[in-house]
């Protein structure tokens, strides 16, 4: 009874030899066959069948198609934002930052006695020579108009200006007016220096992350497959009297 209806559910594939059996419970006993269906290799065939209690006759409870230890399976889903990776961000795209975001906090708390220190250091105590204004000057247009400034491809995608965004460190002393460092890790400037009016779509502020819902398991079609032949290995010396390296 348990072949049958392996073989009636797998038709017009054929089902193969008998792999064992497992008792589930009282009066319940699942059977598996091989599946010989050249789309589903390493997968088997699970009938249960079950008889009530003080009843004669012995019913299938359910057939079903499942995957063996050498079965071919898709990896596990991950959520796109586990994914993602620095350097992944290209212009126009942007990355939702939650609402919750460890790495942010309101303006306001983040208030500390830094000020003095950052002033002595842009006067130069303790360092034999420091920056000319020439030298800022000149540092200044070069980071400006190159690939951290406003005119940078994804700088004229981006929702925001770096200067809303919660990932921008102000840089000391004068160039503060104009340059902070990036310090968000999934953004292609991550730690380096871009203007205020420079951007990218991982703005602290550019969107929301929807609450996460749960994905059910993969539908598994189970009428149609495709067959792809596999191409023989090739002699390394054939390859080489080819000319190839």
């Amino acid at each position: 009874m348990a072949r049958d209806a392996a073989e009636e559910t797998a038709r017009p594939a054929p089902v193969g030899e008998h792999l064992g059996l497992r008792a589930e419970g009282d009066r319940l006993v699942t059977h598996y066959f091989e599946c010989l269906d050249p789309g589903y290799r390493g997968w088997r065939w699970a009938v249960t069948v079950a008889r009530a209690a003080r009843a004669k006759n012995v019913t299938v409870d359910e057939c079903v198609l499942l995957p063996g230890d050498e079965a071919l399976l898709a990896p596990e889903w991950v959520p796109w934002l586990e994914r993602l990776r620095p350097g992944d961000l290209g212009p126009g795209d942007l990355l939702p930052t939650p609402s919750d975001d460890v790495r942010l906090a309101p303006g306001y708390t983040q208030v500390d006695d830094s000020t003095d220190r950052e002033a002595e250091w842009e006067l130069g105590l303790g360092r034999p020579r420091v920056l000319s204004r020439e030298g800022r000057d000149e540092a200044a247009a070069r980071w400006y108009e190159g690939i951290a400034g406003p005119r940078a491809p994804i700088a004229t995608a981006a929702p925001a200006q770096c200067s809303t965004c919660g990932f921008f460190w102000l840089l000391a002393g004068e160039l503060r007016q104009v340059f902070g460092v990036c310090a968000n890790e999934y953004a292609p400037d991550d730690g380096r220096v871009v203007s205020a009016d420079h951007g990218c779509g991982a703005h602290s502020e550019a969107v929301v992350i929807p609450p996460a819902s749960e994905h059910g398991p993969p539908v598994l079609d189970e009428l149609d497959f495709d067959i792809v032949p596999l191409e023989p290995a090739r002699d390394p010396a054939e390859e080489e009297a080819l000319g190839h390296s």
